[in-house]
C-alpha cells in the first residue's frame, strides 16, 4: 500500500509541475491544434511541391530541421499570396533554398584583442 500511495503522490506532483511550466503534452486540445496545423501544412506543401521536391525537403528536414521549417514557411507564404504558378520542381526548390540560406547566413567576425604586456626584461638588469 505504501508503494502505491508514494507512486500516486509522485504522479500528482509531476502533474502539478507540468501544469506550472505549461507543458503542452498534458493538454489534449493543444495537441489536437498542433496536429491539425501539421496536417494543413502537409496538405499545402503537397499541393505546391512535386514528388522530387518533397523528397528533397524531407531529406533536408532530417539534417537541418530549422532550415527546412524556414523553407516550408516561405513556400506556404508564397502559396497563400498566389505567387506560385503550378508546382515547384526540385530545381525551383534548390533556388528557394539558396535564397533562404543567403538570408539566414551568419556573418562571423573574429576580433583579436591583444593585451599589452609590460616588458619585464628591463627589471632583470638590476
Amino acid at each position: 500500500m505504501a508503494d502505491e500511495e508514494l507512486e500516486a503522490l509522485r504522479q500528482r506532483r509531476l502533474g502539478e509541475i507540468r501544469a506550472e511550466h505549461g507543458d503542452p503534452s498534458t493538454d489534449p486540445s493543444q495537441q489536437e491544434a498542433k496536429q491539425r496545423e501539421a496536417e494543413i501544412r502537409n496538405t499545402i506543401l503537397a499541393q505546391v511541391l512535386d514528388q522530387a521536391a518533397r523528397a528533397r525537403l524531407s531529406n533536408l528536414a532530417l539534417v537541418k530541421p530549422d532550415k527546412a521549417k524556414a523553407v516550408e514557411n516561405y513556400l506556404i507564404q508564397m502559396a497563400r499570396f498566389g505567387q506560385l504558378t503550378g508546382k515547384v520542381s526540385e530545381q525551383g526548390l534548390i533556388e528557394i533554398l539558396e535564397k533562404v540560406s543567403q538570408q539566414t547566413e551568419k556573418k562571423t567576425t573574429v576580433k583579436f584583442n591583444r593585451r599589452k604586456v609590460l616588458d619585464s626584461d628591463e627589471e632583470d638588469d638590476y
